[in-house]
């Protein structure tokens, strides 16, 4: 028995170094995940079944003063929705006549936290997407508050997400008041990030709300990552203590979002915008108005030119007076004639 102990302890700690330093076992855990995925399914159902028991025993009372809560609160959302989808429109339509890329909203797909990693140095979760839903490494997630993290491991149906608060992980923000750039890193607790080589005297204070950059080129411009909880200066350090804590629920939410960022090139977006702009006009019957005023400056501008060419060739008239020289020759001729009657006399 103590030799079976020993030799599967051996057997566990060389799979941990080949796990560890190689990626030969990669596909083995690639397959595995589609076995522990049942698993996971089974240990997440009598969860299920208690919100389904509980959603079916739930009072009246309870449920009429949830509708008017919710109806209140969809009103409320509607206005609001109305509202920016007109400054939306406003904001693409002035974008395009700078002729900058349109503002194209990410494409979001739902996905669910079904586990997390039991190791507590890492921070680290398990959601039900993976490769076969077109996830891909470094995709950025987020939930209903803020960025969460990014895909650091792909399987057939799941997918690892690596959290902001990480050791070993940093993210590029700004502070959303003044526009100042930082890197965001974790520290391995889940209520706190922290601002590296801020300087003492940068204008950063308490309550800044700080959002990605988009200058990693990993996570989207704008999305809320944290804000800032604690500036300490020292006048004897050349960088302040900066401390935030994450916008995200990173403890509490099950239900997140996976965001498909737009890979096309800037000239692709000012094409695909022009082209939209373009159909847009031809539908509403404004497209012939385009052409005819555009093209008339470009045609009347050359004539005006041609009349002006024209006389120069009226420089060359002034040629003609060589060939009253032409004229003069024939006086020569007039005087010979002047000979001929006396010889006829």
């Amino acid at each position: 028995m103590g030799v079976r102990l020993l030799v599967l302890t051996v057997l566990s700690v060389a799979l941990m170094v080949v796990d560890a330093r190689f990626a030969l076992l990669k596909p083995v855990r690639s397959q595995m995940s589609l076995v522990l995925m049942q698993t996971y399914w089974i240990t997440d159902l009598p969860e299920r079944l208690f919100q389904g028991v509980s959603s079916q025993f739930g009072s009246r009372t309870e449920l009429v003063a949830e509708n008017e809560k919710l109806k209140t609160e969809n009103l409320l959302l509607q206005g609001r929705m109305q509202k920016l989808a007109a400054l939306t429109e406003q904001n693409v339509r002035l974008r395009e006549l700078l002729n900058s890329s349109a503002l194209v909203n990410e494409k979001v797909e739902v996905a669910e936290l079904i586990g997390m990693d039991p190791n507590p140095f890492t921070h680290r979760i398990i959601i039900n997407k993976g490769e076969r839903d077109g996830v891909v490494l470094g995709q950025p997630v987020l939930d209903a508050r803020g960025l969460m993290g990014q895909v650091v491991e792909l399987m057939p149906y799941t997918s690892r997400v690596l959290l902001l608060t990480d050791t070993t992980h940093s993210i590029p923000v700004q502070v959303n008041r003044n526009g100042l750039r930082a890197i965001a890193s974790g520290t391995g607790n889940p209520e706190r990030l922290e601002l590296r080589h801020v300087a003492d005297t940068a204008d950063i204070k308490e309550g800044d709300l700080l959002v990605s950059s988009g200058l990693g080129q990993r996570f989207p411009a704008g999305y809320p990552v944290a804000t800032v909880k604690e500036v300490i200066h020292d006048s004897g350090q050349p960088f302040a203590i900066v401390r935030a804590v994450p916008t995200a629920a990173l403890n509490r939410s099950r239900y997140l979002l996976l965001v498909f960022s737009d890979n096309r090139t800037p000239e692709e977006r000012a094409n695909d915008a022009a082209q939209a702009q373009e159909a847009e006009d031809q539908q509403n019957g404004t497209a012939p108005i385009v052409p005819a005023t555009v093209p008339k400056p470009a045609f009347v501008g050359p004539p005006a030119p041609a009349p002006a060419t024209s006389p120069a060739p009226a420089a060359p008239v002034a040629t003609p007076a060589k060939p009253a020289a032409h004229n003069a020759r024939p006086a020569k001729p007039t005087a010979a004639p002047a000979t001929t009657p006396q010889r006829g006399d």
